[in-house]
């Protein structure tokens, strides 16, 4: 069998051709309707080909890319010719007409080079206008020129025609947000435009740094019913189309002065009261609101010597009025001491878009008085306080030598004996490790759920307030502290509800 296979290949080696290695480029449609995906495709023929990593095709993102081999053999006049080959796909939204540039490919060794082609894009009837159209994508912003920090609102809309039938639901992708921190503003909206039901999805922009952006396109496959096939069950097939939206440039223009926030805000912080007892906590809450954006935003935090400072996640809102980012940022802080002390004051530098002036936001210090202060404290908790003690030895009167003998020999017995209770104790113990039965079970919360659920309910119970203190002072880093974790679990267990 092997000689009969080899004389065969024998037979066919010369006339077997290898075709010449070459590279082309071709486009699915020379001319797309603008928001319509374009697909270039790139063909070497060659055993081995490498192709360049393409991120952009002139000014539009490279959406899709896909790569796939072929082999064929063909006989033309009696003679053998093979041919391998390997095709590089790319799916882009061109935004207008182009000239597709020419691409260098790597094949066997040398670089072969496609010829550049050109691209025409139709300007498709929008729907808002009453055009044809079925379906279309568009990206809208509020602005094109922003400093950094400024926020801009960005929406994608998703129109469909009324005599459409979606079969599926589209399958959509935001788009490319890059140098931007980004929020979807709430949930999708939708109403009816003319002759079409459009869908709308707002987002929230602000500018990481300054430069130039290009924002989008967003893109969605589109599956329509295709009336002219049904599967068994009577169902309507489905046909896909991709398409995309437009893009949107960015101007990031830096800020004249270096500030924490951008736009028009006002500031107002209340303390809940100005006395305390020790240990009671002391509330203070800063609330910031007004045009611009407040997602990004941290409030500085406190730091005063010998209290213990606590501070909640801010909440914060955000909600578009009349084409306009309205904004609200609330933050609480808890102040827990056991003497008197002094909440410095916080500043805020704005710059104002409107008035072109850096603003400053004060929170004024506030004063705290701390009734039974730690000295009090101490004083009433030591009664041998002001007690002086001398080293002075009692006088033994006669016939007691013999009972103070025994009472020593007795003494120093339970201490021997306490030693070797000891010793075995933390022997057991080294042993219980070892033991499936004796492993400690895993706490079924953590001390910072513990420490927010807690906080609430400190004024109910002491016990409460002293947990409390400790969880404070372990957040902030004292190893010294030692919770009773069964204390702690049923003090959770009883307010978790």
């Amino acid at each position: 069998m092997k000689k009969l296979l080899l004389l065969l290949a024998t037979l066919f080696l010369p006339t077997t051709l290898l075709l010449a290695a070459s590279v082309e480029a071709q486009l699915a449609n020379s001319e797309v309707v603008q928001g319509n995906m374009a697909q270039l495709r790139i063909v070497a023929h060659g055993n081995r080909a490498a192709f360049p990593n393409i991120k952009m095709i002139g000014d539009a993102k490279v959406l899709g890319s896909s790569q796939r081999s072929n082999n064929s053999i063909s006989y033309i006049n009696g003679k053998m010719t093979t041919d391998r080959s390997t095709s590089l796909v790319l799916t882009f939204a061109p935004q207008h007409d182009m000239t597709i540039p020419a691409y260098s490919v790597n094949i066997d060794g040398k670089i072969y080079k496609t010829n550049p082609i050109t691209l025409k894009v139709v300007k498709a009837n929008a729907p808002q206008t009453g055009g044809s159209q079925p379906f279309a994508l568009a990206l809208k912003a509020d602005k094109q020129s922003v400093m950094v920090g400024e926020p801009l609102l960005v929406s994608v809309y998703f129109k469909v025609g009324r005599s459409v039938r979606l079969s599926q639901q589209p399958q959509y992708q935001k788009p490319d947000f890059k140098g931007f921190f980004t929020k979807e503003l709430g949930s999708e909206k939708s109403y009816m435009q003319g002759n079409y039901q459009v869908t709308q999805l707002d987002y929230l922009l602000t500018p990481e740094k300054e430069g130039n952006f290009t924002v989008g396109p967003a893109t969605a496959k589109v599956g329509v019913a295709d009336m002219s096939r049904r599967d068994i069950f009577g169902n309507y097939g489905t046909v896909w189309t991709p398409i995309a939206s437009n893009t949107i440039d960015i101007e990031v223009k830096p800020i004249p002065d270096d500030t924490d926030l951008v736009g028009n805000f006002t500031l107002q912080s209340s303390l809940d009261r100005p006395k305390t007892k020790a240990n009671k906590p002391v509330n203070l809450t800063v609330r910031i609101e007004g045009e611009g954006n407040l997602e990004d935003f941290e409030f500085p935090a406190y730091d005063i010597d010998g209290v213990t400072v606590y501070s909640d996640d801010a909440k914060v809102q955000t909600q578009v009025v009349n084409k306009h980012i309205k904004s609200s940022y609330v933050k609480k802080f808890v102040f827990i001491s056991d003497h008197d002390f002094t909440i410095p004051s916080k500043t805020i530098s704005v710059y104002d878009t409107k008035t072109k002036e850096v603003k400053q936001l004060h929170v004024p210090s506030y004063k705290v008085e701390v009734a039974g202060n730690k000295a009090a404290v101490v004083s009433q908790s030591s009664p041998a306080a002001g007690i002086v003690q001398t080293d002075i030895k009692p006088v033994t009167p006669k016939g007691q030598d013999n009972a103070g003998s025994k009472a020593k020999s007795v003494q120093t017995v339970a201490w021997w004996m306490l030693a070797a209770a000891f010793v075995l104790g933390m022997l057991v113990m080294y042993l219980a490790k070892f033991l499936p039965a004796f492993k400690r079970k895993p706490s079924p919360f953590k001390e910072e759920e513990a420490l927010k659920l807690l906080y609430g309910h400190m004024s109910e119970d002491k016990a409460v307030e002293e947990m409390v203190r400790k969880l404070y002072a372990k957040k902030s880093g004292d190893k010294s502290v030692q919770i009773d974790k069964k204390e702690l679990k049923a003090m959770v267990e009883r307010f978790r509800g």
